[in-house]
């Protein structure tokens, strides 16, 4: 399994963004969920309409640790959202198959798209942790408390963390490049 990297770049977050929604609305949707809630994509694949409508609150149980997890609906994912779920019924999975009655996507699937989206812009390192990894880079960089990011994250240990989420390489990128032994 190859290592995947947040996307680092606010633009880049948002034309990958705007790219995703010119070619499908629900793969738009997934990025946008994914880069606003944190969740793994298992955990994300598995959030129904009736989960979102209407709510405040996301409650769920992680499918890893098996512990529940409740977070609010940032006020701009709610406005994608309520578009998004506006002519769907509540039983229905938000990243519902074409090709399943009622079925979620597949991990691969949604690789895929991610994976795709991520090429069509020079990006090799993209896949579906890239999702979480992004809303962990994007959170300490707004907040620059590595503490929240670590429990919001439901990590053990703040050096995890900071190399989960990036900051280490960035950190270690930035101490070589300012290495000087010029006069």
């Amino acid at each position: 399994m190859n290592t995947v990297e947040p996307i680092r770049d606010g633009e880049l977050v948002l034309d990958i963004a705007d790219y995703l929604r010119g070619r499908n609305q629900r793969d738009y949707v997934m990025f946008m969920f994914g880069i606003y809630s944190g969740l793994r994509i298992c955990d994300i694949l598995q959030v129904r309409v009736r989960d979102v409508r209407g709510k405040d609150y996301i409650v769920q149980r992680e499918k890893k640790t098996r512990k529940e997890r409740r977070f609010p609906i940032n006020k701009s994912l709610k406005k994608i959202l309520a578009e998004y779920i506006r002519d769907k019924k509540d039983y229905e999975f938000l990243f519902k198959s074409p090709n399943a009655p009622n079925k979620p996507i597949t991990r691969q699937q949604a690789y895929n798209i991610l994976s795709g989206a991520g090429k069509a812009f020079g990006l090799d390192g993209i896949g579906t942790h890239t999702l979480r990894k992004t809303f962990g880079y994007h959170l300490y960089k707004q907040t620059n408390d590595a503490a929240l990011v670590m429990d919001i994250l439901n990590h053990s240990d703040i050096h995890i963390t900071l190399r989960y989420i990036g900051v280490n390489q960035d950190c270690r990128d930035k101490a070589y490049n300012n290495l000087s032994f010029s006069r």
